[in-house]
């Protein structure tokens, strides 16, 4: 992260903010924090290394997660959300982009950027699509407390669901102004369960006093049914299998065209394929 160029010290601030943070947080559902450097007013921090997040698998697979697999994630993000919630602090930034996965199957909560140290808050933090209504409310008045993190969760639900959250064809401040002041979005298809249904409902509470806390959500049904311990790992074996078919066809596309080229300039090495195609294959390979 920069520090340099306009505002230097508020963006060095909002650094030692973040690493205070992040030295707190000891959760097997958190990013774990290793060290930060500084070089050439750059701050490099590092953290324990994690495959890529919930919305990386949307991208790959370009269609909704499995209700099984919604609920593996979910019961992760939301037992990381409870240990924060118990010593005041609040995310305000939870989305699917925020929830990543390491290669034992663990989900793990990133990115503290947005993150508070104290609840209640009252600063307008977080992302708009993700956003609680009290979030958006507090630029006027009033405060908000960790529920925030629980609405911004069951909207995290629909991404998962639905691949993209409510409103996302809105423009930014439409949806803020739609958010703070229209009934709260369900699950659109009638193919997910009653249980992920309620899930859903219960943390989309427009109301926070009606919305349950972290920890009382972790005993809901929709996260208490049984699944199999390997519902992520698969996932993941997965996901893997689409990225190496993605490349591939990647490769047979980019070597289609350098054979055209290839054609139409005349052969560039003896053994009849190009050189770039064979560099190309060979990194594939690798």
């Amino acid at each position: 992260m920069s520090y340099s160029g306009k505002q230097t010290n508020e963006k060095w601030q909002d650094i030692i903010k973040e690493v205070k943070f992040l030295q707190k947080l000891r959760h097997p559902n958190t990013i774990e924090y290793l060290g930060c450097y500084l070089k050439e007013h750059t701050a490099w921090l590092v953290m324990e290394y994690c495959l890529g997040s919930a919305s990386d698998l949307l991208e790959v697979h370009k269609k909704p997660l499995q209700e099984v697999e919604i609920a593996a994630i979910t019961h992760g993000a939301l037992q990381g959300l409870a240990y924060l919630h118990s010593h005041n602090m609040i995310h305000r930034d939870v989305k699917a982009g925020n929830i990543l996965l390491t290669e034992p199957g663990q989900v793990k909560l990133g990115d503290f950027g947005s993150a508070s140290i104290v609840s209640p808050a009252n600063s307008f933090v977080g992302t708009p699509y993700w956003m609680a209504p009290e979030v958006i409310l507090a630029m006027d008045e009033g405060q908000y407390d960790g529920k925030v993190d629980v609405w911004s969760l069951g909207i995290t639900c629909i991404e998962l669901a639905e691949r993209k959250p409510p409103l996302f064809n809105m423009n930014a401040m439409s949806a803020l102004y739609q958010i703070a002041q229209n009934e709260s979005p369900v699950l659109q298809s009638n193919h997910w369960s009653d249980s992920f249904r309620s899930f859903v409902d219960s943390c989309l509470q427009k109301i926070p006093q009606d919305r349950p806390t972290s920890d009382v959500l972790l005993n809901h049904r929709f996260l208490c049914r049984e699944r199999p311990l390997t519902v992520i790992m698969d996932l993941i074996a997965r996901t893997k299998d689409a990225v190496r078919e993605l490349d591939n066809l990647q490769y047979r596309k980019m070597k289609k065209i350098l054979f055209q080229e290839t054609q139409q300039n005349g052969p560039v090495s003896e053994g009849g394929e190009d050189e770039e195609v064979s560099k190309s294959k060979k990194s594939i390979e690798a």
